[in-house]
C-alpha cells in the first residue's frame, strides 16, 4: 500500500498506540512523562532480571555476535573497556557498497508500508529493546565507562524515552497533512475543475548513523528511529569501542522487522576495522542522504562540509557555562554543581566547564563569600561525593579513554589548582581508570585556556569582574564557540532576566538556581529539548519537528474527476 493512501491499521500500530497517543500528548505538554521505568529495582522489573540481563551481555564477551546481515565473512574486534574487563566481541564486517546495496534494496517495501505500519514496527523494537534493557545497560557500562545505574537508566531507559519522543515527533510531521484529498475549482458557467490529489510520504534515502563512545545509545536512538521511521533505511556505524550496545540494538530491532514481515536489512551494523575510515566513505556515499553524528567538533565540521548529498545532523563540542552571581542556598549550590562535575567524571556533553564568578565574591545565605570560598565550596563538595572509593565509583565510573587522560595531565600546567584530580582504585575492577575531577582558577585574561573544550573531568572556577562582566564572557565564548547547557545562580531576579536574554540570544538552554535534584547537565525526554541548533555545538535539537521534517519529503499525485 502506498504511504499517502489511507491506510488500514498495522497489528503493532493497534499494540503500540496507546503508548504512541500518550507520547504524542506528552511533546505538546511538556510536562514530566516516561514511558520506560528508569529504576533497576527487582520491584520494578522482576526478581530475575538483572542477573539474566548480565548473563545475556556475558554470553557475548570473547566470541562471534550474532547477527546474519549482508558481509565478507570477516569480523573485526575493537572495544576495550575502561572497567579493564576483557570484552573480545568480534563482529560481522561489511564494506560500503555491500552495506549501501543492501539498505536501498530494503527500502521500497518499507516506504510504501505507510507511517502507520513503521510506527507500529518501531514501538515493537523499542518494547524488544525494553525487554533486555538490563543487557543494553551492561553493554553500555562495560564499554563507555560509566557506572551501572547510570548506564542504566541513560543508555537504558532515557534512550528508549529519547527514541520514543523522536517516533512521535516524526508520526506527528508525517500525518500533519492527509493522505487524500478532493480538490474543485469554480470554472465560470461550466462545470468545476474536480481532481483527487494523493499525497506520499516518500523517505529521502539510506540514513547513517555515527556513533559516540561515552552515549553509545542516547546521543544514537533519536537519530536512528527518526530516520527508520520516516522510511529510510538506517547502517548504524558504532564508535570502535563502543561497538556491543548498538549491535545489541540492531540485532533485536532486524528480529523485529522480520518477523513484522520486513527486510531485516532495514537496519545493518557498520563494524569498522581499524584504521578503514568506515564513516567517512559512508557518509560521502551518494545513496547516503541522511547523516547523524555526535563527537568532535572538527569531524563534525568536516561532514557538514563534505557530505553535500545529505542532510547533516551533528552534535559537537562546546563550553558549557555557569554564571555565580549570589544565592540563598550556598550549601545547595556547591552540593549541586559538585554533584554536576563528579557525574561520569565530567564526560558529558553537558557538564558544565567555565564557572564564572566575580572576583570580589557573592552574597549568600551564609553571608559574603569570597572568590576563593566560592571555588572551595564547589571543590569540597565534589570532594565529599569522590572522598570514599565504593561510592564515589558509582557517580565517576571509568575514564573512557587516553585523550582524557591527557587533557587531565596537560591542565596541571595552567592556573592554580583548587582541588587536584586523583587515580582511585576500583573496588570491583582492578584495571579500571577511574580519576576524580579538577578544578582549577584562572582570571578572565586566560581566554586562551578556557576558551577551548577540556572533555572530561576538568573545569574551571574564573574570576570575572563582576556579574555584568561574567554575561559579558558567557555571551562572547557561547557566541563564538556554542555550548548545550548554561546555568545561573541569582537572587535577583534582573540577573535572571539578563541571562535569559544573553542565552536566548546565543542559542542555549539556560538552568537557573539549580540546587536540588535536578542537575544542568541532564535533562528529560519529552520536556527539556537537547541542544538547540542555534549555536556552534550542535546544529539540531534532540528532539523537535525539525529534527524529524527533513528526514522525508511529500509527493503528491493528481487525478481529473
Amino acid at each position: 500500500m502506498m504511504a499517502g493512501m489511507t491506510e488500514t491499521p498495522h497489528p503493532l500500530y493497534d499494540r503500540h498506540a496507546d503508548t504512541l497517543n500518550r507520547a504524542l500528548t506528552a511533546i505538546t505538554e511538556r510536562g514530566y512523562w516516561s514511558a520506560y521505568p528508569e529504576s533497576p529495582s527487582p520491584r520494578v522489573y522482576g526478581e530475575t532480571a538483572a542477573a539474566d540481563g548480565k548473563a545475556a551481555f556475558e554470553a557475548y564477551l570473547g566470541g562471534d555476535f550474532p547477527l546474519d546481515q549482508p558481509g565478507s565473512g570477516a569480523r573485526v574486534a575493537t572495544e576495550t573497556s575502561p572497567f579493564g574487563l576483557e570484552l573480545a566481541v568480534r563482529y560481522p564486517h561489511a564494506g560500503t557498497g555491500e552495506l549501501v546495496s543492501a539498505a536501498s534494496a530494503a527500502l521500497p517495501t518499507w516506504r510504501d508500508a505507510g507511517p502507520q505500519a513503521r510506527v507500529g514496527v518501531c514501538l515493537e523494537i523499542l518494547d524488544r529493546l525494553h525487554k533486555h534493557i538490563f543487557e543494553l545497560a551492561n553493554a553500555v557500562q562495560f564499554t563507555s565507562g560509566q557506572a551501572f545505574v547510570m548506564a542504566f537508566q541513560a543508555g537504558g531507559a532515557h534512550a528508549l524515552d529519547r527514541a520514543l519522543e523522536a517516533l512521535a515527533y516524526a508520526y506527528a510531521e508525517m500525518t500533519r497533512h492527509p493522505g487524500t484529498a478532493g480538490w474543485e475549482k469554480a470554472a465560470g458557467k461550466g462545470d468545476p475543475l474536480r481532481m483527487t490529489k494523493t499525497f506520499h510520504v516518500v523517505p529521502r534515502g539510506v540514513a547513517l548513523v555515527i556513533g559516540c563512545n561515552t552515549f553509545p545509545t542516547w546521543n544514537s536512538y533519536p537519530g536512528l528511529f527518526a530516520s527508520l521511521v520516516t522510511g529510510n533505511p538506517v547502517i548504524v556505524k558504532p564508535h570502535p569501542r563502543a561497538v556491543l550496545p548498538l549491535a545489541i540494538t540492531v540485532k533485536y530491532a532486524r528480529e523485529v522487522l522480520a518477523e513484522a514481515g520486513f527486510d531485516p536489512n532495514l537496519i545493518m551494523l557498520a563494524a569498522e576495522a581499524p584504521g578503514e575510515k568506515l564513516a567517512s566513505d559512508l557518509a560521502l556515499h551518494r545513496a547516503v542522504k541522511i547523516v547523524d553524528f555526535t563527537g568532535s567538533t572538527e569531524y563534525g565540521d568536516w561532514l557538514e562540509t563534505h557530505a553535500r548529498q545529505a542532510s547533516v545532523y551533528t552534535e559537537k563540542a562546546g563550553l558549557n557555562t555557569v554564571v555565580i552571581d549570589s544565592t540563598d542556598d550556598f550549601a545547595g549550590m556547591c552540593r549541586n554543581l559538585g554533584f554536576t562535575l563528579t557525574l561520569y567524571s565530567g564526560q558529558m556533553c553537558t557538564t558544565s566547564q567555565n564557572i564564572l564568578i566575580p572576583a570580589g565574591g557573592i552574597e549568600t545565605d551564609q553571608g559574603h563569600k569570597s572568590f576563593d570560598e566560592v571555588a572551595g565550596g564547589i571543590a569540597a563538595a565534589v570532594g565529599k561525593l569522590t572522598a570514599d572509593p565504593a561510592r564515589g565509583v558509582e557517580l565517576t565510573g571509568a575514564i573512557v579513554n587516553d585523550g582524557v587522560l591527557e587533557r587531565l595531565a596537560e591542565v596541571t600546567k595552567v592556573g592554580e589548582p583548587v582541588l587536584e584530580s586523583r587515580a582511585v582504585a576500583h573496588p570491583s575492577y582492578a584495571d579500571a581508570v577511574v580519576r576524580t575531577p579538577t578544578i582549577v582558577k584562572l582570571t578572565a585574561d586566560d581566554a586562551e585556556t578556557y576558551g577551548r573544550e577540556w572533555f572530561g573531568p576538568i573545569s574551571f572556577a574564573i574570576a570575572t569582574d563582576s556579574t555584568a562582566h561574567s554575561l559579558e564572557l558567557l555571551r562572547r565564548t557561547v557566541g563564538e564557540k556554542g555550548a548545550l547547557t548554561a546555568g545561573v545562580y541569582s537572587t535577583d531576579e534582573a540577573v535572571l532576566d539578563a541571562a535569559e536574554a544573553v542565552a536566548v540570544e546565543v542559542g542555549v538552554h539556560l538552568s537557573c538556581n539549580l540546587t536540588g535534584g535536578v542537575f544542568v547537565n541532564q535533562s528529560a525526554a519529552f520536556s527539556d529539548f537537547h541542544g538547540s541548533g542555534a549555536n556552534a555545538a550542535a546544529n539540531s535539537a534532540l528532539t523537535d519537528g525539525a529534527y524529524v521534517a527533513n528526514r522525508f519529503r511529500i509527493v503528491q499525485s493528481r487525478r481529473h474527476v
